[in-house]
């Protein structure tokens, strides 16, 4: 039987993986059905439909996977602080990295440290 205590923190794990399901989910859908009423109307381009499709639908995932990742912390760390579960997290947060830094450069065309380098010149330092 578990505690009061571990009970909660279960239930709050839970909520929080179904926040970073349901915001993947409804950001899919929610992008695909954006690209289909774009390519309804036709004001713009194919290429550019689909680079913001692309976009929106990498931005929810990451998202998404802040949220799962940051359930499977509160899992770990409140639930079961065992090695094994450590070594679990260790992996779950260095697969996470690479997903994140391969949709970063996916949607932006970039690696994140290089923000500001080519976009002309238009960042907010004037650069």
């Amino acid at each position: 039987m578990m505690t009061n205590e571990a009970y909660w923190i279960h239930l709050a794990t839970s909520v929080v993986e179904i926040v970073g399901t349901a915001i993947i989910v409804v950001g899919a859908f929610g992008t695909l059905a954006a690209f289909l009423i774009g390519l309804a109307r036709g004001a713009t381009s194919r290429p550019t439909l689909v680079a913001d499709f692309r976009s929106g639908l990498g931005r929810s995932i990451l998202l998404g996977l802040e949220f799962l990742v940051a359930a499977d912390i509160i899992n770990t760390v409140a639930v079961e602080p065992t090695i094994e579960s450590l070594l679990v997290l260790a992996g779950i947060v260095i697969i996470r990295t690479f997903l994140s830094f391969s949709l970063e450069v996916e949607i932006d065309g970039r690696w994140p440290w290089q923000k500001g380098r080519s976009d002309g010149g238009s960042t907010a330092q004037g650069g």
